[in-house]
C-alpha cells in the first residue's frame, strides 16, 4: 500500500511542506514517483514519519532525531546513544522547567504588585517592565 504525501499528512498530523524539509534534511527517504511524478510513501515511511512527530512531540531536534533514526536502522548496534541523547532532552526540559518556574514566580510577584486599579503612569506592571532592577530575579528567555 502506497500513500499520497496528503494521506501522509492526514495520517501523522505532519504538514505537507513538513514533510518535504523532512525529506531535504535526509530524515526521510526521497518517496517512490508515480508515473504522474507524484510522491508514493510506503508503510516504512509512515512509521519513520510517525518516529519523528514523536521524537519532535517530546522536543527532540532534529539532529538528535537523525542519531536516533541512524541507530534504528543499525538493529544490532547497542543503545547506550539512544539513552545519552533521551538523557540529554531529559536534562533540557528539567532545565526548562526551572526557567519556567522562575518566570512564574517572577510573574506572580510583579502582578501582586499592582492592583490594577489605579492609572497607567502608576502600574507596578509596567514599571516592572520598564526597569529590570525591579524584579527580584534574574531570567534568561527561554529560547536564548
Amino acid at each position: 500500500m502506497f500513500f499520497s504525501i496528503g494521506d501522509l499528512a492526514r495520517r501523522t498530523g505532519v504538514k505537507v511542506p513538513t514533510i518535504r524539509y523532512y525529506e531535504a534534511r535526509g530524515l526521510l527517504d526521497a518517496p517512490l514517483r508515480s508515473a504522474g511524478n507524484q510522491r508514493r510513501y510506503a508503510q516504512a515511511e509512515l512509521e519513520r514519519l510517525r518516529f519523528i512527530r514523536h521524537a519532535r512531540d517530546l522536543g527532540f531536534s532534529l539532529g538528535a532525531i537523525s542519531s536516533l533514526i541512524e541507530l534504528q536502522e543499525h538493529p544490532d548496534r547497542g543503545c547506550e546513544t539512544a539513552t545519552r541523547i533521551a538523557q540529554d532532552q531529559l536534562e533540557a526540559v528539567r532545565q526548562k522547567i526551572g526557567r519556567l518556574r522562575a518566570l512564574e514566580t517572577e510573574l506572580e510577584r510583579i502582578t501582586a504588585g499592582c492592583t490594577g486599579t489605579g492609572v497607567s503612569r502608576e502600574c507596578y506592571v509596567l514599571a516592572s517592565l520598564a526597569d529590570h532592577e525591579l524584579c527580584d530575579h534574574d531570567h534568561a528567555p527561554m529560547d536564548g
